[in-house]
């Protein structure tokens, strides 16, 4: 993204139906894929004011929230617990800000965090097409507990799908475009 830039370029919609009769592997992995993509549609042709602008008071919940959010759960989820990385600093939270995701947002570097969601996204791809097994356990834990790949996609696909509901409501407040 150009220094220049100041609005996100709109996106052709790639989606499909995926892979119906596939197997759960392959499902899963259309699912993340597919709202992954959608993220990035939700976003596509705003400025940086635009993806900054919050629900309704007191939420701080905004279109690159969401975004900054997800990159958290993408880096936590695969690279934290899937492949059992100590060392995966939070992107946006930390001890003084733990909803740094939401609350600290900036239209100076909203266009940034975009492409680094997009940057976690293709690392988080990469790394979960190395894992066959949807019973194989992760190398890390989620407190202290082991949890298996099925439970872990599954629950990025529900992490997904809540978010996007609140995407949804969000882009049509900012600018009045709904759609799936």
């Amino acid at each position: 993204m150009s220094s220049e830039q100041t609005t996100l370029p709109e996106r052709e919609d790639t989606r499909d139906h995926g892979p119906m009769t596939g197997t759960v592997r392959e499902v899963l992995d259309h699912w993340i894929d597919t709202y992954r993509e959608t993220v990035l549609l939700k976003v596509a042709g705003l400025d940086a004011e635009q993806l900054c602008e919050r629900a309704v008071p007191p939420s701080t919940m905004s279109l690159i929230g969401l975004v900054r959010h997800l990159t958290e759960v993408e880096a936590y989820w695969v690279r934290v617990v899937v492949e059992g990385d100590e060392d995966v600093p939070d992107y946006y939270c930390s001890e003084g800000s733990r909803d740094g995701d939401f609350d600290d947002v900036s239209p100076a570097t909203a266009l940034a965090d975009v492409a680094t969601y997009e940057r976690e996204i293709a690392d988080t791809r990469e790394i979960l097409s190395d894992w066959d097994d949807l019973d194989a356990l992760a190398r890390g834990k989620r407190r202290g507990a082991s949890v298996n790949l099925a439970w872990i996609l599954t629950h990025l696909v529900e992490e997904y799908a809540r978010h996007l509901g609140h995407m949804d409501l969000l882009r049509e407040r900012v600018d009045g475009r709904t759609g799936y």
